[in-house]
């Protein structure tokens, strides 16, 4: 049992199940998903045939032979519509897979790069690639099923159960054509974007461990070596918690993590400190640290921020010149950091079953997170009168939510604004009207 609690976000219901690492990086790649598709309809088309042939040997065994006439019949019609499936198939794959470029690369220029990842995360999206792809190997595998024989005494099979089967794969893949497409275009509206963006970060807030009231921070002991990265240059996607607790348990340790989620790491700098103990062999920390070429939600607290304060500073250059788009990635930095306003952060403490501390994660601070949810947005929100009302609205809100220890940032970026806009406003008129807080900027 774990002594954590999990604090649950505005966001969410219910806490979300925590997924291993090799599973975040297969819902990261797009080639997973149709590939086990396709084994999966192979599987299928076997079992498929193995009932087709023996509905034509129990009907032979009767000499029921005007059935199999009938069923023959049947199987030259079948065998018309399922080559006209296979040649459509190619034609949607090649459609639905245009739609993804284009609407990837809008996404993309207009709102920042990493949302890209939204898209190859869509599951919708997957799932109709996964069903178009698995239609188009079934009609092969059903070709190759058809008879040339046309006598029923001597035919050995007939595609009857395949054709259907083909039939309700087409249906699937009509239904999930309609999906992806409304999906896709919710995906390149702004507004779900910010939405999909702030639901991930409030996954990866509730996934993590929050102490019981009341609990200390434990005492590490003296650090005894660090365990230096072997594997290739690249950012620090994840660990495997559960691997490394194990690991610090069986070897009497404590491990902490030296480079926070989303640093860049090379090889030879050390990843991972001992406390009170000797180093565990290589093989126990082996494959417990990822290491890729971008940031990814799954244990990363500020990649969220991250990438609304780009869809912000997106929104504010002249060449967009959209702030209501950075007042809606106002709206959610505003509300992801209300979430985290009394909740301890600088460091995650992983536990055993037992209740001793074994891994100590970093995590940003909640200086480092006011910081990178403001600060560049605050520097070109100078010209735009709905952006700097609706921050100074934003910082006011975190300042009756957040405790009193924690009001210094916000109180910083709050002056700061203020000075800015009283440099740059031409008339007195017009600093007050960029300096009144309005939570919808301008309405």
């Amino acid at each position: 049992m774990s002594d954590w609690k999990v604090t649950q976000s505005p966001a969410a219901g219910r806490r979300p199940r925590a997924l291993s690492p090799l599973r975040e990086h297969l819902r990261d790649t797009f080639w997973f998903a149709p590939t086990a598709a396709m084994v999966g309809v192979f599987v299928v088309w076997v079992g498929a045939e193995a009932l087709d042939t023996a509905i034509v040997d129990a009907l032979q065994q009767e000499r029921d032979y005007e059935m199999l006439g009938e069923l023959l019949r049947f199987a030259e019609d079948a065998k018309a519509v399922v080559s006209a499936v296979g040649s459509a198939m190619m034609t949607f794959i090649g459609v639905v897979f245009s739609i993804s470029l284009v609407a990837v690369q809008m996404a993309s220029g207009q709102f920042t790069p990493r949302v890209v990842r939204l898209f190859v995360r869509s599951r919708i999206t997957k799932a109709t690639f996964a069903v178009f792809l698995s239609t188009f190997v079934l009609t092969l595998l059903v070709l190759t099923s058809f008879d040339t024989v046309d006598d029923p005494r001597a035919v050995t099979t007939v595609p009857l159960v395949q054709s259907v089967l083909t039939l309700c794969m087409v249906a699937l893949s009509l239904l999930l054509f309609v999906l992806y497409v409304n999906a896709t275009l919710r995906l390149m509206r702004i507004s779900h974007v910010i939405a999909r963006i702030a639901s991930e970060s409030f996954r990866v807030v509730a996934s993590m461990p929050v102490p019981v009231g009341g609990q200390e921070a434990p005492v590490l002991g003296a650090e005894t070596a660090r365990v230096p990265h072997e594997g290739r240059a690249g950012v620090l996607r994840d660990v495997h918690i559960a691997r490394l607790v194990r690991a610090a348990r069986k070897h009497g340790v404590v491990l902490r993590l030296i480079p926070r989620i989303g640093d860049f790491v090379v090889p030879g700098m050390p990843v991972l400190a001992v406390h009170g103990g000797p180093v565990p062999p290589r093989r126990a920390l082996r494959y417990a640290i990822s290491v890729g070429v971008e940031r990814t939600y799954h244990q990363d607290l500020g990649f969220g921020l991250r990438q609304l304060s780009d869809i912000a500073l997106r929104g504010l250059s002249p060449a967009v010149n959209d702030p209501t788009t950075a007042v809606q990635a106002l709206d959610r930095i505003v509300q992801f950091l209300a979430a985290l306003s009394r909740r301890p952060l600088d460091a995650a403490l992983h536990r055993d079953r037992a209740g001793a501390v074994r891994l100590v994660q970093p995590v940003p601070g909640w200086t480092e997170l006011v910081d990178l949810g403001f600060t560049e947005t605050r520097g070109c929100a100078i010209g735009s009168p709905q952006v700097s009302r609706r921050m100074l609205a934003g910082l006011d809100d975190l300042l009756l939510l957040a405790p009193p220890e924690r009001r210094e940032p916000l109180l910083r970026h709050r002056e700061l604004l203020r000075q800015a806009v009283d440099l740059a406003a031409v008339t007195a008129p017009d600093r007050d009207f960029a300096l009144r807080p309005d939570r919808q900027g301008i309405g």
